[in-house]
């Protein structure tokens, strides 16, 4: 798993010009799946998600989690987080999971993120042409994969 994690003042999801997802103060994550994901990834991602120190403590240092402010946590689903781009110009997306087994995969990592986190948890819609809107904070952008945990 994949994801893209975005520390913004607001961010919003629209589909067919409807805000479906929006959020105040938190994080914006764009989550890629693929097949060998399980909730093992799932979980780790989840954990260090909520206790990222990417928010500035009372000094401006970056210090408190998204979990310490009480923030709100917008999750949107992207395929292409998964691209290879090593042969041609064309990315490849044989890593991602197909439609079917990333949209089971993405509700449970939503559900479970929900279960674990008590602040409100935004969704994009699954499979559709979403229009995503932030005003990014910092900026403060951090990429995790739960296969290379770095």
């Amino acid at each position: 798993m994949r994801v893209v994690i975005q520390r913004v003042k607001r961010a919003s999801v629209k589909v067919e010009d409807q805000v479906i997802g929006q959020i105040g103060t938190g994080l914006l994550v764009l989550a890629g799946f693929e097949l060998s994901d399980t909730q093992e990834d799932f979980d780790w991602i989840i954990n260090k998600l909520i206790q990222l120190r990417i928010f500035p403590d009372d000094k401006g240092v970056m210090n408190v989690s998204v979990q310490d402010i009480k923030g709100e946590i917008l999750v949107v689903s992207q395929f292409t987080l998964h691209a290879s781009t090593k042969k041609g110009n064309r990315p490849s997306y044989i890593r991602s999971s197909p439609p079917e087994t990333a949209k089971i995969q993405y509700e449970n990592f939503v559900l479970s993120l929900k279960n674990k986190y008590f602040s409100p948890v935004q969704t994009g819609e699954f499979g559709a042409d979403m229009k995503v809107e932030l005003l990014n904070d910092g900026p403060v952008t951090i990429c995790m994969d739960s296969k290379n945990k770095e």
